[in-house]
């Protein structure tokens, strides 16, 4: 049997301020920092330990993954940073604040936007400042592969392969592996390991700052999985995130 972690980072400064995110390279709150901090507790407290992780190139990721491995005297493991990992590219609703975007066009499309499967965002443009083909950190990729707008099935066409092919011969090496990622590519891989449909996934949420522990056969199909945490502190933390675009 084997046991995987995956994290999404700790509350960032945006979602702090409930504006859309995706790749803009925003940092942990206060509380994000204390909720990175009380995950490396628990994971100390049940026995975890990692001889790897895998995180996104995104700043809230890693400040996430940087405080549990000092917290559990893990800062010299091996560490593989992928943008492929990195959140869902929210095309023009980046910088956008939840509510007042869902007072404009209605919650009923933004939460579409937000949590269905094929579903696209409004795209943004070559020219706007949010496009990471004018971020510097991405000037050694292919243009070709930097999106203007991600649904959660286009998250996932980068997220899974890069799983199959990168993550998955790890853990069948023996690796103990902990993925720090964010909220949609953790749901694409949910998703995927759960034979969710297309329709349910929209139910899906996943809150910040606690464990969630999947453990896999030797085929690596899912036993079971839960969360490090109480059932009425994971609940409220998924009804946070669940209620960002309620007016």
């Amino acid at each position: 049997m084997y046991k995987v972690v995956f994290l999404r980072h700790g509350e960032s400064a945006w979602n702090q301020e409930n504006k859309f995110t995706g790749w803009v390279n925003c940092g942990l709150s206060e509380r994000g920092i204390q909720e990175a901090k009380e995950a490396a507790q628990v994971l100390k407290e049940k026995g975890f330990v990692f001889d790897m992780v895998f995180v996104s190139w995104l700043r809230r990721a890693i400040e996430t993954m940087e405080i549990v491995l000092r917290e559990m005297d893990l800062m010299n493991i091996e560490v593989e940073k992928s943008w492929k990992l990195n959140e869902r590219f929210y095309g023009s609703l980046q910088g956008l604040n939840k509510s007042e975007t869902a007072r404009k066009y209605g919650e009923g499309i933004v939460h579409t936007w937000r949590r269905s499967w094929k579903i696209k965002p409004p795209a943004l443009k070559k020219t706007d400042k949010f496009w990471p083909g004018n971020d510097p950190m991405y000037k050694d990729l292919d243009k070709k592969e930097l999106p203007f707008t991600e649904s959660l099935k286009d998250t996932s066409k980068r997220v899974l392969p890069y799983w199959k092919k990168e993550i998955v011969p790890k853990i069948k090496d023996g690796k103990h592996i902990l993925v720090s990622g964010h909220g949609s590519g953790i749901r694409a891989l949910v998703k995927y390991f759960d034979d969710i449909s297309d329709k349910d996934i929209d139910k899906l949420n996943i809150p910040t700052g606690i464990p969630l522990v999947y453990e896999f056969n030797k085929r690596m199909k899912p036993i079971k999985s839960y969360y490090l945490a109480d059932d009425n502190k994971v609940r409220a933390a998924i009804e946070v995130v669940k209620n960002q675009t309620k007016l």
